[in-house]
């Protein structure tokens, strides 16, 4: 077993968001085991991946439960893969997921990723979301995994402050809150909040964007973005980056890219 630590969605030292990577050998290990693993490393995500003939098993932990889909663990795994030569300059990895197999290819200095559109339809709030978020929204959504949250403008998703233990009880993922950006040079800013996965706030989580870009598509008339993720996240400590990685590429079945 290998065990890395790695900035995914930057390309400059303690930036991004970071991810465990665990790349397994043919020993056997169970759910409880990786659920351990990823508590003691207590990142918004830890990646198990093994071989799986010519492709890739994947898996996600958060540091309370296994996670459906992600993207910057996804990311990581990519880059951990190229780093040690496990995966050839150019070729695609073909990951097998609880969300269907997803792939990773190294373009250039970038890794793309093609994940799946995840699509948001209009819905009524749950129970105490409003009151968790503490502001009035614009319009709320709801997919597979999350509620997406409209503000009206982009302050308004600096600026919140949400109440953790009110949205710990909503029964979702992670509660994604996002606007129009006025920042110059970026379509939409968004934060992605999930305190019932044992995550309060993550700072880049690339799978919010499968619901985000089919989300802004026909709103801003464009299919692909410049989007600002994390616009309100806390400052982590600093930390020694062992590796550091970055992408481009989303939710590109939809022929959407960000």
């Amino acid at each position: 077993m290998r065990l890395f630590q790695i900035d995914a969605f930057t390309d400059a030292p303690f930036k991004g968001n970071p991810a465990a990577v665990c790349l397994l050998d043919g020993a056997g290990v169970d759910d409880a085991w990786m659920q351990n693993v990823a508590a003691e490393m207590n990142l918004s995500e830890t990646a198990f991946v093994r071989r799986q003939g010519d492709d890739w098993s994947l898996r996600w932990f958060s540091p309370t439960i296994e996670i459906a889909l992600c993207g910057h663990a996804t990311l990581a795994t990519a880059h951990a893969l190229l780093e040690e030569g496990l995966l050839t300059a150019g070729a695609t990895a073909n990951f097998h997921t609880m969300s269907g197999v997803l792939t990773a290819k190294q373009d250039g200095e970038l890794i793309e990723l093609d994940f799946p559109a995840k699509i948001a339809v209009p819905s009524a709030p749950a129970e105490g979301l409003i009151e968790a978020l503490g502001t009035q929204p614009v319009r709320v959504s709801l997919n597979q995994f999350d509620y997406l949250v409209e503000m009206a403008n982009e302050d308004d998703v600096r600026s919140l402050m949400p109440d953790f233990a009110l949205l710990r009880r909503i029964p979702v993922r992670g509660v994604i809150v996002t606007s129009r950006a006025s920042t110059p040079g970026f379509d939409f800013v968004s934060r992605f909040f999930a305190p019932g996965s044992g995550i309060d706030e993550d700072p880049v989580t690339g799978s919010a964007h499968c619901a985000l870009a089919p989300y802004w598509a026909p709103r801003l008339g464009k299919t692909r973005f410049m989007a600002y993720p994390g616009v309100g996240a806390r400052r982590r400590a600093p930390r020694h980056p062992r590796r550091r990685s970055r992408a481009h590429g989303g939710a590109r079945r939809d022929g959407i890219s960000w």
